[in-house]
């Protein structure tokens, strides 16, 4: 019996209806028209503190962060999922706080937490391309997370919008996501 794929569609822009807002609308729709099933989550909604470096979550013995804030759901949800697509804008050359932060805390469960999941990403930024907006320096690090997680980097959408919600009117890149909506379900 063949069983839907889950994604975690992780949205790390502190806008309401920003960029990533309209490229995941049509992810969604991807995932949706592909018997894929979906969790959205809006970083910008939840309480998740930075990483302590205290290692308490390595070790045999070890059942994780030893912090209790709204990541430790995540968790939970990170390890159901087949797959798990990040979307951020491009602050300062690399993807947002929001985004930042939570990578960081995938520390705890990166074995199991990832080893081996689809990974899709999603990146705006408001400068001509993605080399002038540093917006490389973000694919850079999701391509070395996956590599060293062993997980599958499957697509990456990228594109340029100035003002919040501008992608809108980019009738390719909003295509694009659609495919990556497609491509990142695993069918079971």
């Amino acid at each position: 019996m063949m069983r839907n794929s889950n994604v975690l569609i992780v949205n790390g822009s502190p806008r309401k209806n920003g960029n990533c807002h309209y490229l995941i609308n049509s992810l969604i729709r991807g995932i949706g028209e592909n018997n894929g099933t979906y969790d959205l989550i809006n970083l910008r909604e939840l309480k998740i503190s930075p990483c302590d470096a205290c290692e308490s979550c390595t070790g045999n013995k070890s059942k994780g962060c030893i912090k209790h804030d709204d990541m430790t759901d995540l968790y939970i949800k990170i390890e159901k999922s087949d797959s798990i697509v990040f979307a951020s804008p491009t602050y300062w050359f690399n993807v947002s706080a929001q985004t930042k932060l939570f990578i960081d805390r995938l520390y705890a469960i990166y074995k199991s937490g990832l080893n081996e999941k689809n990974i899709g990403v999603i990146l705006t930024y408001g400068d001509k391309d993605v080399f002038s907006s540093g917006g490389v320096n973000a694919l850079r690090s999701f391509q070395d997370i996956c590599n060293y997680v062993n997980a599958r980097l499957v697509g990456i959408v990228h594109a340029s919008a100035n003002k919040a919600g501008e992608i809108k009117n980019n009738s390719a890149k909003l295509e694009e996501a659609y495919n990556l909506g497609k491509e990142i379900i695993i069918k079971k």
